[in-house]
C-alpha cells in the first residue's frame, strides 16, 4: 500500500475551522456522547467530557459505570448522564476512556447501534485487538486514537507505515499519538504535526484527546478535520501548559485548562 506524508499547519487548519455563527443555539453545535470509565475509573470520563464540552459542543451526554454518577455531576455540571448509547439522538460518538478491558459487551453493543464515524480510544481499541473480528464492523471513517502501546497491540506495530495500511485496509483514520504525531487517512494520506511535547505523556491526556475530537465531529466538522484539528488544538494547549507548568509538573487537566488559548492561537 502506498503512503503520502502530507505537511500541514497552522493556517490550513484555521481555514477548516467552523465559524461559530452569531445565531446559534445549543442545537447548532450538535450533541456528542462519550461512553467512558468503568467504576474506579471516573476520572477518564470527567476529563473526556469537560474537554468535549471546551470544544464548544453544544450538548454533550456521558454513559459511564453508576458508581461514577455522582462523580461525573459534581464534577461537570454541563454534562448529561446517559442510559444508553442509542445511535438515534446523537450527532457523534467516542468510546473507550477508562471502559475498562472486561467491557467488551458494551463495545459490542455500541458497534450494534452506530453507523456514523466514531471515535475509539484506549480500552476501545484494546478490546479491539482481542476480537479482530470486529474491526470491518467499524463504520467508515471512524477515528483511532492509539498510542504506541496500544498500536502495538492493535496493528501489530507501532510503525507510521503500518498504521497506515491499517488505516487503508478498514477505512478508518489511524491518529498515532507521540511527538510528532500522525494522522493516518484512509486514502494513504499522512500528516504530520509538530505540536506537544513530553509533559504531556502524563495519564488522562489520551481522554483529553477523545472528548475534543468527538465534540469537534459532533460539531460537523468532517472525521478528517475532526482528528487533524484536534490533534493540532491538543498539542498546541499542551505546549502552552508546559510554559506555565513546566513539562514535569503538567496534568491532562492542564491541557484542558489551556485550550482557550490553542483556539485563540489558531485563529489569530
Amino acid at each position: 500500500m502506498k503512503t503520502t506524508l502530507c505537511n500541514i499547519g497552522r493556517e490550513d487548519l484555521r481555514k477548516i475551522l467552523h465559524p461559530r455563527p452569531a445565531d446559534g443555539h445549543k442545537g447548532t453545535f450538535g450533541h456528542a456522547l462519550l461512553v467512558a470509565g468503568c467504576a474506579g475509573m471516573g476520572g477518564a470520563a470527567i476529563l473526556a467530557a469537560e474537554a468535549c464540552l471546551r470544544s464548544g459542543v453544544g450538548k454533550l451526554s456521558v454513559r459511564t459505570a453508576e458508581a461514577n454518577h455522582l462523580l461525573l455531576q459534581m464534577a461537570v455540571p454541563e454534562a448529561i448522564l446517559a442510559p444508553s448509547p442509542d445511535a438515534t439522538e446523537y450527532d457523534a460518538r467516542g468510546i473507550g476512556p477508562g471502559l475498562g478491558g472486561h467491557s467488551s459487551s458494551v463495545l459490542n453493543e455500541f458497534l450494534q447501534t452506530v453507523s456514523r464515524p466514531s471515535v475509539f480510544d484506549a480500552d476501545a481499541l484494546n478490546i479491539l485487538s482481542q476480537q479482530p473480528d470486529w474491526l470491518p464492523r467499524l463504520p467508515r471513517n471512524s477515528i483511532l486514537t492509539p498510542h504506541p502501546g496500544e498500536a502495538k497491540r492493535l496493528i501489530g506495530s507501532s510503525s507510521v507505515e503500518d498504521a497506515s495500511a491499517f488505516a487503508q485496509t478498514y477505512g478508518v483514520i489511524v491518529v498515532l499519538k507521540g511527538h510528532p504525531s500522525h494522522v493516518c487517512a484512509p486514502d494513504g494520506d499522512v500528516y504530520r504535526l509538530d505540536v506537544g511535547n513530553s509533559g504531556m505523556a502524563t495519564a488522562g491526556s489520551g481522554d483529553v484527546l477523545t472528548g475534543l475530537v468527538t465534540g469537534l465531529l459532533a460539531q460537523g466538522q468532517s472525521p478528517m478535520e475532526s482528528a487533524l484539528l484536534g490533534v493540532w488544538l491538543h498539542g498546541t494547549a499542551g505546549d502552552f501548559a508546559a510554559k506555565v507548568m513546566g513539562k514535569h509538573c503538567m496534568l491532562a487537566r492542564d491541557i484542558i485548562r489551556h485550550l482557550p488559548e490553542a483556539f485563540r492561537e489558531m485563529k489569530r
